[in-house]
């Protein structure tokens, strides 16, 4: 059910004890991640064990959200986008209780959805995805190009609609492709008008492109577009940043080095990689990074300067919202959606009733941890039952400066028998142990170590670590033998 673990995101719900994640939670993990590894979502191919998943992710949702449903019960809007897209309206836990009411209307929204879809490519429509201090952040694919367009059936795919399924890199397009160019323009004011009133319905200004060419090309046409290349400037009024990312072609060089992101450079030099990095400089001079360099970071710099840069840009506008996309939307995409749903959420300002588990980004988690990547800059208080929570897990992780969580835990464990219980630890006593910085940098990082590690152990335990290439001597090396280390996992059953 990979399309709908990528659109929906928050993950299967908690279940910590004393002793760490309880079995049973575990094993519904492992068993998510079995399953979307195996096979295509498609919306209209829904199974009793996918359906028994949507429920469980609108159930989380519910738990901090008032939200309302898209609906795409067959597919006919997105075959690979949820039966049920849910659009954040307000951070509400009590979810009958409407203390605000929403400036976006289902109904309308559900006619711009209609309309816009087929401005992009595979019909993955702009989705907002996260809702954050008011302002959506959306997904989707890239626009489509005239190849795109007109390649499925034809004219008779734009005018009723056709299924997205019956698209196929070996379909052909109309032979006199010279008229069909002519009647581009009009084609395109219509489609993509629907998609820019889409964007500014949800309050999108900023648009990030991650693809590395300024059009996709296949078989020597342009299939797909993008907005920083549109000839009659549509996307004009809105700000647009190519921020040139490695699609997943790239990340079987990562597989071959054995997990290891370090030190692996794309290679820029490539003939179809032709989008500049441009970034407005109003983004660019409040971050100590020097852009010039993008093309000799390695995967780990680039991916943490992309992420620092998205952060930036949604704490730099109260009002407006952001769209991340790549071509198809469907690698890079979840990637850095997934990333900045992390690391907002290890700050405490989105699904902040959920404790650590989610299924994506689960090795670079470890990248992103220092405070340098919080959206929240000033000092927070902790309270005493989320010490708690994260401490009784994160038994095995080493934190800067202030020793094990082996130790704090002894510490913890003497107050608390002392005093009768956990409930008895006050926020003096957490007080007298760390500042409000300290807890507060302490818990983002412990919170992010606590998804990878759980990830990592029912990843490993389901679709396997196995590298390409296997190490000369045998022994477990990269990301491999760090989660080793981490979990204490060397089993023959437990990585493979």
């Amino acid at each position: 059910a990979r399309g709908a673990v990528m659109a929906l995101s928050p993950s299967a719900a908690g279940g910590f004890t004393a002793s760490g994640l309880s079995v049973r939670k575990s094993e519904e993990i492992a068993d998510l991640i079995d399953l979307f590894s195996k096979t295509q979502y498609r919306a209209k191919e829904v199974t009793p064990r996918v359906e028994a998943i949507e429920k469980c992710c609108l159930e989380l949702f519910a738990r901090d959200y008032k939200y309302s449903i898209i609906n795409n019960s067959n597919g006919e809007v997105c075959g690979h986008y949820p039966r049920q897209i849910v659009f954040l309206e307000y951070e509400c836990t009590d979810v009958e209780k409407d203390r605000f009411e929403s400036t976006v209307h289902i109904s309308k929204l559900q006619d711009l959805v209609n309309r816009s879809k087929l401005a992009r490519c595979r019909g993955r429509f702009v989705c907002p995805v996260i809702l954050y201090n008011g302002k959506h952040i959306c997904r989707s694919s890239t626009l489509a190009g005239w190849g795109e367009l007109y390649g499925r059936t034809g004219y008779n795919y734009i005018f009723s609609g056709g299924s997205d399924d019956t698209w196929t890199e070996s379909e052909e397009v109309p032979e006199d492709d010279s008229a069909v160019r002519n009647g581009d323009s009009q084609l395109f004011d219509k489609v993509r008008g629907h998609d820019i009133k889409l964007l500014r319905y949800l309050s999108v200004r900023y648009i990030c492109d991650l693809m590395v060419e300024n059009k996709k090309v296949k078989f020597g046409l342009n299939v797909t577009s993008s907005e920083k290349v549109d000839k009659a400037q549509r996307y004009a009024d809105f700000t647009l940043l190519s921020v040139p990312y490695p699609g997943c072609e790239f990340f079987k060089d990562y597989k071959d080095r054995d997990y290891t992101a370090e030190g692996l450079v794309f290679n820029w030099n490539q003939d179809y990689v032709d989008a500049p990095l441009t970034i407005p400089l109003c983004f660019t001079q409040n971050l100590n990074i020097d852009w010039t360099q993008y093309q000799s970071w390695d995967l780990v710099k680039q991916t943490q300067n992309y992420l620092k840069l998205l952060l930036h840009i949604i704490n730099s506008d109260d009002e407006s919202g952001l769209l991340v996309h790549c071509i198809s939307g469907w690698d890079r995409t979840p990637l850095f959606v997934s990333l900045l749903r992390l690391s907002l959420w290890a700050d405490g300002v989105v699904h902040a009733s959920l404790e650590p588990i989610f299924f994506f980004c689960f090795n670079f988690l470890k990248h992103i941890i220092s405070e340098k990547f919080s959206a929240v800059k000033k000092p927070r208080y902790v309270p005493p039952f989320m010490l708690l929570n994260f401490m009784f897990y994160t038994s095995d992780i080493s934190l800067r400066d202030r020793g094990s969580v082996t130790s704090l835990s002894s510490e913890f464990s003497l107050i608390t028998e002392e005093g009768g219980g956990a409930t008895s630890l006050t926020n003096d006593t957490v007080d007298l142990l760390f500042s409000q910085s300290q807890a507060s940098s302490w818990s983002r990082q412990v919170r992010l170590e606590a998804v990878r590690e759980i990830f990592l152990a029912a990843y490993s335990s389901t679709v396997g670590l196995r590298s390409s290439v296997q190490s000369p001597s045998g022994a477990i090396s990269g990301l491999l033998e760090q989660f080793a280390r981490g979990v204490g996992l060397r089993g023959t059953n437990a990585i493979v």
